[in-house]
């Protein structure tokens, strides 16, 4: 007889009694995992379920659900040897619940690759009216190691709409029809090398950077011509932010599962807590229209922008020139400024010049050292050449570089420039080299000039940016301009003081802040004495009378329209019409957007008499701006609303001020074009054409050729 046979009978009932408690607590897990957490008001509704995937995100009033199941987050840390280790939500048991409207996903501590971590995360979910917003908190208790990045909220597996637009903001405003085969164009091509391609594509759009994108603002959107789905991080901080735009392979291998949502970077080491609530996303009925308002009842808490001079606002056309390259060759002289450049403006109806390279070196030569060139007089023969140019009408924006230090300038070899520029994350020098070309290959190619980048925070590089404006007020100029103070760097400065490196993720805010001060000085100096910077970001924007835009306003998926109606009184320009080709579809899209006309022949070497088309039609559309200046130059640009367009394949705008409406109408099809454009509450009084175009006598009809252009002026009935 077996010597445990006695217990048998007692075991199997003990082995059966514990099947049994582990299939109901199996069952309940399931039913916990399959568990929904629901909020809704009348707009929209959000599902998580236990397993905190996202469930729903749906739009009430048309049915419409963005959710794909996914989850909702990932996370990356490093430690002193490995970096960018991947910690995900689908290898971790949260607790989830619901608790006077709030949602609540946290857990106790992360796990990666079977090894618990001492890292605490918690996400709350709550409604607020438009949209879902998604707050985070990471803690972070695990020795030796940093939170580097929190990928949160994550839309994924979209069921996108195949009607659905992306919308991004990179310059202003830019569309793609299929994001799909965007992602799949940009993710991972120019360097194939550089990501782990096989696990996913993703196209790097970020605000606000120059180089990968340059997003003016902090949101993105799908839309279609009745709902869409808002992204918006409304982050009064203004750090860096990556809109997440990716493609995951199906069962198949094809990348096809499409995720969308924002990374954001904690840098979070041992000891250390981080919080976020800005993040939303809100499913909405309308046209993309709605993004803007989301957006702009946001920006509203902080936005801070003057209503800028009236000659600003009415500033049609600026030639913007290079008076000395940065290899020395001299393309004018001071005293061609109230000579030939003042005479070829006129000639287009351009009374503003924008003067680069005015200094004794030149261009990107010798940065921060302006001095004028003691050769043509020095300051004195500067300023006099810039009171010669006014004198019969006239403005001069003058140009300093807002962050470049020279690395051969004696500011840098024996001043304080290697103190405070940027650091990498070794503490070596970040530089930046501007291969412009001579005649031959070898400058351009082989022997660029090299920068290093200012610190905006330090207070030295701050007195020298307040110092240069009132140097260009005492020249006589009517505004300062920096160049290169509305965007971020690819990189940045890091503090590599502690046992991590850290990244500063915050330049923008510095820019903002630092030219907050600048138009504060020149406000208290002369309210009429303008500041301006290049790259359009709204932090940034808000403390600016006028942007100069990079890069083009006319490219095929370029849709400033986002920003302009979101900003209406943010003045912008053009760019990137340097030569006498394309020329009408080009200045047409200007007049059509509400775009200063960025003069800068041969990248700013010539005048636009040298490009004849260019300078005709120009000067034809600028006769059509001064006679409709108070409208369309520095009336409100209302974009497509207020008036109806009978015909799809023709553009339309509008803009207001006080009593009248005026409507710009263009097409730039093959075929000729009719349309009828009718302003309920106004009445017709007259117009203006040019290229072909020919309005009805009681503007009930546009006909257009391709690249025609009406403005059509409308009083409003009293």
């Amino acid at each position: 007889m077996h010597p445990n046979r006695w217990k048998m009978p007692a075991l199997k009932k003990l082995t059966r009694a514990f099947a049994a408690f582990a299939l109901l607590a199996a069952m309940a897990g399931t039913a916990a995992a399959s568990q929904l957490h629901t909020l809704a008001n009348d707009k929209l509704q959000v599902s998580i379920t236990g397993r905190g995937e996202l469930a729903s995100l749906k739009n009430l009033a048309t049915g419409q659900n963005y959710a794909g199941g996914g989850h909702l987050w990932r996370l990356y840390y490093d430690t002193p040897k490995y970096k960018e280790l991947q910690v995900t939500a689908d290898s971790q048991a949260p607790k989830v619940s619901r608790k006077d409207g709030v949602i609540t996903i946290s857990y106790d501590k992360l796990v990666l690759d079977g090894r618990a971590l001492n890292m605490q995360v918690r996400f709350d979910i709550w409604l607020e009216d438009d949209f879902v917003r998604f707050s985070s908190e990471v803690k972070n208790n695990e020795p030796h190691t940093v939170i580097r990045e929190l990928h949160y909220p994550l839309v994924a597996n979209m069921p996108l709409p195949k009607d659905h637009k992306l919308l991004i903001t990179d310059t202003g405003g830019q569309v793609f029809s299929d994001v799909r085969r965007e992602i799949m164009r940009r993710g991972n091509t120019a360097a194939p090398y550089r990501s782990p391609a096989q696990y996913f594509r993703q196209w790097d759009v970020r605000y606000p950077a120059r180089f990968v994108t340059t997003c003016a603002s902090n949101c993105f959107a799908f839309f279609s011509d009745t709902q869409g789905l808002y992204f918006g991080s409304h982050d009064p901080s203004f750090q860096d932010t990556w809109h997440g735009l990716r493609l995951y392979p199906d069962k198949a291998g094809a990348f096809t599962q499409l995720e969308a949502g924002f990374y954001k970077y904690p840098q979070c080491v041992n000891g250390q807590t981080w919080k976020c609530d800005a993040n939303v996303i809100g499913p909405y009925s309308g046209t993309w229209h709605q993004t803007s308002k989301l957006y702009r009842r946001w920006a509203d808490t902080w936005w801070e922008h003057r209503d800028p001079p009236a000659w600003v606002k009415r500033m049609k056309s600026w030639q913007r020139i290079i008076l000395r390259h940065q290899y020395g060759e001299q393309f004018f002289k001071y005293t061609d400024l109230p000579g030939r450049i003042k005479s070829v403006g006129e000639s287009v109806g351009a009374d503003a010049v924008f003067a680069f390279g005015w200094w004794e070196t030149g261009m990107d030569n010798g940065n921060p050292h302006y001095d004028a060139d003691p050769a043509q007089g020095g300051d004195a023969g500067w300023k006099k050449a810039i009171a010669d140019y006014k004198k019969d009408g006239g403005r001069l924006l003058l140009y300093f570089n807002g962050k470049l230090i020279d690395r051969e300038s004696e500011f840098y070899k024996n001043g304080p420039g290697k103190e405070i520029c940027y650091k990498d994350n070794t503490g070596a020098e970040l530089t930046e080299q501007y291969r412009f070309t001579g005649m031959a290959t070898f400058l351009g190619n082989y022997n660029a000039r090299t920068f290093v980048v200012a610190d905006t925070r330090d207070p030295r590089w701050q007195k020298m940016l307040l110092e240069w404006a009132a140097r260009a007020y005492d020249y006589g100029a009517d505004s300062v301009f920096y160049d290169q103070l509305g965007y971020v760097e690819r990189t940045t400065n890091w503090d590599i003081s502690g046992e991590f490196p850290i990244p500063h993720h915050r330049v923008l805010a510095d820019k903002a802040a630092v030219l907050k001060k600048i138009r504060a000085q020149n406000m208290k100096k002369d309210p009429q004495f303008a500041l301006g910077t290049e790259w359009l970001t709204d932090a940034t924007a808000q403390y600016c009378d006028y942007i100069h835009i990079y890069t083009t306003t006319a490219g095929p998926n370029s849709f400033i329209d986002w920003f302009r109606y979101t900003f209406p009184e943010v003045i912008v320009s053009d760019r990137e019409i340097r030569d006498d080709t394309d020329i009408e579809r080009r200045v047409n899209n200007t007049v059509l957007k509400g775009l200063v006309n960025d003069i800068e022949i041969y990248r700013c070497r010539d005048l636009i008499d040298k490009t004849p088309t260019y300078q005709a039609y120009l000067a034809k559309i600028n006769e059509i701006k001064e006679r409709y200046i108070d409208l369309i130059v520095a009336g409100t640009y209302r974009d497509t609303e207020g008036f109806t367009n009978s015909n799809p394949q023709v553009e339309a705008r509008a803009y207001t001020n006080g009593n009248g409406m005026a409507v710009v109408v263009t097409q730039t099809v093959e075929a000729p074009q009719t349309t009828a454009i009718t302003v309920p509450g106004y009445k017709y009084k007259e117009s203006r054409t040019a290229n072909g175009a020919t309005v009805s006598k009681d503007g009930g009809k546009v006909s257009l050729g391709q690249h025609a252009l009406a403005v059509l002026v409308y009083e409003k009935n009293m």
